[in-house]
């Protein structure tokens, strides 16, 4: 579908200025105080602002390109607002800085079906560099080949998830679950649509809080899993009902917002189920496929996908 592209090259100008009183400043990638062991960590000084996202400051761990048809992402992964304590009790993790380079196309496509993506892949990337990761590596069991996940924001498992619904893997990336509280207070409140992030297939993720998923809990769980009733504790106690909501089964819809005037497909990241969109309706990027399995960087993750959801 066809993107604004007067957005897309006035974003390109402010970004190439941007970067470069950074780089005359020596400050682009200053990193703040992460202290694990304190209940507030200190927040990041903000730098420069995107002319994509008005009156949200860009975090300074976080670089922008854009070339050649492609968005090019460079981030370390550390939030820019207060988190939780970790390690904590059901989170023995500690905050590190990552180094991620992604990349999306500039004027993404729908790909005319959607994708459900694998434990290994992430979601997409918040515009203060934090990544949106959603799956989880508990399973019913403890058996990774059933596809019973167990959902991050049930409850039913504690993992040490954070008031911004996120917390930290062993290799130290903090990542949201769900609605990123802390980022929506840095970008300016929920009372509005929010842009704050960029999906791996290039589409645009935003928040707001008028728009409902369809996915609703299914009458009963399939055979061959937990048994009792469904009660969100696994993603598959989760059925997509078309037109249930305003959003479609991968959490977005087509409009306009402020961003893009013209019109665009977006995502939603939503209080309820499935918090953070579990599929693309584009191409997703390769860079967005996390090394070393599902939780950790290093070497291509191994293992099959779970199951679909349910339709």
């Amino acid at each position: 579908m066809r993107m604004a592209d007067e957005a897309v090259e006035r974003t390109m100008k402010h970004l190439w200025t941007s970067a470069l009183a950074l780089l005359v400043a020596g400050s682009a990638w200053a990193h703040g105080d992460h202290g694990t062991g304190s209940a507030k960590q200190a927040e990041r000084q903000q730098s420069w602002w995107l002319d994509l996202v008005p009156r949200a400051a860009a975090a300074q761990q976080m670089e922008i390109d854009e070339s050649q048809g492609l968005r090019f992402v460079r981030a370390d992964g550390l939030p820019n607002h207060a988190t939780g304590h970790f390690p904590n009790r059901f989170n023995p993790n500690s905050i590190a800085a990552q180094r991620y380079y992604f990349r999306m196309p500039l004027k993404p496509a729908k790909a005319g079906r959607v994708a459900y993506y694998r434990p290994n892949h992430l979601f997409g990337v918040a515009l203060n560099g934090v990544v949106f990761d959603p799956n989880t590596a508990e399973y019913w069991n403890d058996d990774r080949r059933s596809g019973w996940m167990i959902e991050a924001l049930s409850g039913s498992r504690p993992l040490g998830i954070d008031q911004n619904n996120a917390h930290v893997q062993p290799d130290g990336s903090y990542h949201y679950h769900g609605v990123p509280t802390g980022l929506l207070d840095k970008l300016g409140g929920r009372g509005k649509p929010l842009m704050i992030g960029w999906a791996a297939d290039g589409f645009p993720i935003y928040f707001d809080e008028t728009l409902r998923s369809s996915w609703r809990l299914k009458a009963a769980r399939d055979a061959g899993g937990p048994g009792g009733r469904p009660d969100g504790t696994y993603t598959l106690d989760y059925e997509y009902v078309r037109g249930l909501g305003e959003l479609d089964e991968c959490n977005g819809r087509d409009g306009v917002t402020a961003e893009f005037p013209k019109g665009t497909y977006y995502y939603v990241v939503t209080a309820k189920f499935p918090y953070v969109p579990r599929c693309f309706v584009g191409t997703a990027d390769a860079s967005f496929v996390k090394q070393g399995g599902p939780h950790t960087r290093g070497g291509p993750g191994g293992g099959r996908p779970p199951p679909p959801l349910g339709r």
